[in-house]
């Protein structure tokens, strides 16, 4: 529905304490009102709150954008390498620990860190 462009979704953010409804023509538009999400989770993060901005975005984006059109393929073949690495003992790349591109170390940490994240969201919300 809404990974063809032009198209139209309602926001959900109140502005001006109305939800509006707009046109998005291109991923620039699809950013706007991500950027309009994440002041949001700011705000209401400075009133007391403590929204994870990433999760509170990600939870968002249903109501108007298709979440394919902002994944990322270079980030999904790091989550490949990852995963196969992990599952299968092998390194990532040719070499050891220390031959592996600084780059690659820093994103795993990253990825290793959403995973156990996730999974203990997942654990949490089981025991509801």
């Amino acid at each position: 529905m809404h990974h063809t462009y032009p198209y139209k979704a309602r926001i959900p953010i109140l502005i001006d304490g109305k939800y509006e409804t707009r046109t998005f023509t291109s991923k620039e538009d699809v950013y706007a009102v991500i950027d309009l999400l994440i002041e949001e989770v700011h705000q209401r993060n400075k009133e007391g709150s403590s929204f994870n901005i990433a999760e509170s975005v990600v939870r968002q984006l249903p109501f108007f954008t298709c979440t394919n059109v902002l994944l990322d393929k270079q980030a999904q073949k790091d989550i490949s390498r990852y995963l196969y690495a992990e599952n299968f003992g092998v390194p990532p790349y040719k070499g050891s620990y220390g031959e592996q591109p600084s780059k690659w170390i820093e994103k795993s940490f990253l990825i290793k860190k959403i995973i156990e994240s996730k999974k203990t969201e997942a654990m949490n919300h089981g025991k509801r």
